[in-house]
């Protein structure tokens, strides 16, 4: 019997997704729950298991845009299963004959994380696996950072002189769709951007000051973020506008704050969203931007966990962004983009002081958003990063 495996939706309004990539071959015998094939809408990458025990037939090809619900492959469940399928695992890991060094790549990585490896030249010996028994999953091979060896120089393609050689990459369905919302946020929102800065001075103390104290207590590190997100969670309580966003003719105010924090995956920018963030104190606020930090490296974050976000913050520091224009978030109505803090001559009360500074730049819709109301939420943040512990008292 002949059981169809169909394209899922990953989400409510996508219809379309990209088979990204085939976990196991044309032909091959797969066992119930065990992972076919892997997904690529515009917002996460998913695997689709087996449903049914047996040999798989391909039926659409990877790097192929179908549509939901299409038929990905069929499982043939009359099909007779080798007999490695009923040794113990134990004995099927590696042939008793063959030297252990000799083990093929196959019984440590998953197909995807082997092709991974083939595409950048990575061996198994060099990544450490994190799946069941040690296994080298996909999402091991993506984090993988290489070590330059001294004894074995770096090998680079140097064009010759005057050659005009070009390459093409098919762009991801992430990428298109990242540029279609950006290309429309320009065209259908009054878009601008107030600056000011902060002096970081109070907050780099305060993590000097308690950081050890503050991982013992919650487990958890006192990093910048949090922060940022307990000062924009308390501007934001104060000016309702700034987490307000256009639906259709209706101006919609929330009385709660999902913030979004920006973060760079391997196929691009993705927004996860920290739910209920003005209910949060600082330990749970770092632990949860850890955890869709972790999520978004290795390509886990589901759709839910990127969708209804009130507003965002964009870190471009990290990256050493000295000043920037963060651009909208649809149908958000603002954005705060951070920077990198630089020790800065300032003027103190008639004398010059060497301060850790820090850029910040706020982007909103001014459609919703007055100039005056945004400079004062601006202002705001500024107040409560330099005086931290008014985020505490609420004054």
């Amino acid at each position: 019997m002949l059981t169809e495996v169909l394209i899922p939706s990953p989400g409510e309004s996508v219809t379309e997704v990209t088979l990204a990539a085939w976990l196991k071959a044309d032909g091959d015998y797969v066992r119930k729950d065990e992972e076919l094939f892997e997904i690529e809408s515009d917002k996460a990458t998913l695997s689709v298991s087996a449903h049914v025990a047996g040999k798989l037939s391909i039926q659409v090809k990877e790097g192929e845009t179908v549509r939901v619900g299409a038929v990905a492959c069929t499982i043939d469940t009359e099909a007779e299963p080798p007999a490695s399928v009923y040794a113990p695992m134990e004995t099927r890991a590696e042939p008793e004959a063959a030297p252990k060094e000799q083990a093929p790549a196959e019984s440590i990585a998953s197909p995807a994380a082997r092709k991974l490896m083939e595409e950048r030249g990575i061996t198994t010996e060099q990544v450490a696996g994190t799946g069941k028994g040690g296994r080298i999953t996909k999402a091991d091979v993506q984090t993988f950072t290489p070590v330059a060896e001294v004894s074995k120089p770096i090998e680079t393609v140097i064009p010759r002189p005057g050659a005009r050689t070009t390459r093409r990459h098919k762009l991801s369905s992430l990428r298109i769709k990242l540029a279609e919302r950006l290309v429309a946020v320009k065209n259908q929102t009054a878009m601008l951007t107030t600056f000011n800065e902060v002096d970081m001075s109070a907050i780099v103390a305060a993590r000097t000051k308690y950081k050890e104290l503050f991982k013992e207590t919650h487990s958890a590190s006192l990093g910048l973020m949090s922060f940022f997100v307990k000062a924009t969670v308390e501007a934001l309580q104060e000016y309702p506008a700034v987490n307000a966003m256009i639906e259709g003719d209706e101006l919609v105010y929330h009385d709660y704050v999902d913030m979004g924090i920006a973060v760079s995956a391997p196929k691009g920018l993705v927004v996860p969203v920290i739910r209920n963030a003005e209910s949060l104190a600082f330990d749970q606020i770092e632990s949860e931007i850890d955890r869709l930090a972790s999520r978004a490296r290795n390509n886990q974050l589901t759709l839910d966990e990127m969708s209804g976000g009130t507003f965002t913050i964009s870190n471009g520091g990290v990256f050493g962004s000295l000043l920037s224009t963060p651009i909208l978030n649809p149908p958000q109505s603002g954005i705060l983009g951070l920077h990198n803090i630089v020790q800065r001559p300032v003027a103190v009360e008639g004398r010059v002081e060497i301060r850790p500074m820090m850029y910040l730049a706020f982007s909103y819709d001014h459609r919703i958003i007055d100039g005056r109301e945004s400079v004062s939420f601006l202002v705001r943040i500024k107040q409560l990063l330099e005086d931290p512990i008014r985020v505490l008292l609420r004054v």
